[in-house]
């Protein structure tokens, strides 16, 4: 039987930025990779797509009973920071482009349920106070807060207040306690 090969990668956008211990000599065993659009050559080049990638894990991870060897580094969210000047009404949260969001409140907001959080994502929600002040947030069922408190932010205008978050399940996001009034 032909040794495992162990895949090292980190995928951003389409394309695979870095593989391991691959080398274009290598042989690939049919029964770990069975899409022949991925080829050894391919990986160590670094030239595989993320949807080739994705269709011969699909294809070829064993379901029970396999055992997976080395390390799997996979990069589910962004470090992106979504800087929005301007927020009113409705706001979703896009949690698969962005991983911190800085909301100027030019008036009240709901956020909205979003669709594209990841279990584990964590980062946080700056909400500014525009020279108005005076603005709230309301929350839509998949953000929690302790107590199922909300959240109360300083009204006073042009105030900064930083809101830490945690992705603990699909449509449950934890709001951790506002830190309020940053000067």
């Amino acid at each position: 039987m032909a040794a495992k090969i162990p895949v090292k990668a980190i995928f951003t956008g389409s394309d695979v930025t870095s593989l391991g211990e691959f080398a274009s000599s290598d042989t690939i065993n049919g029964s770990y990779l069975t899409d022949g659009t991925v080829t050894a050559a391919k990986l160590a080049a670094d030239t595989a797509t993320q949807a080739e990638l994705d269709a011969v894990s699909n294809a070829s991870l064993a379901k029970a009973g396999g055992t997976m060897t080395g390390t799997l580094v996979a990069k589910v969210a962004t470090t992106a920071t979504d800087t929005d000047t301007s927020n009113t009404g409705n706001i979703t949260l896009d949690f698969s482009t962005n991983q911190n969001f800085v909301l100027t409140l030019t008036g009240n907001i709901t956020l909205v349920n979003p669709s594209t959080e990841a279990v584990g994502q964590s980062g946080f929600i700056a909400f500014l106070q525009d020279g108005t002040g005076s603005r709230t947030v309301s929350l839509g069922t998949d953000y929690e807060t302790a107590g199922a408190a909300g959240l109360t932010l300083t009204s006073t205008a042009s105030a900064t207040d930083l809101v830490p978050y945690l992705v603990v399940a699909s449509n449950r996001i934890l709001l951790g306690t506002p830190q309020l009034a940053f000067a």
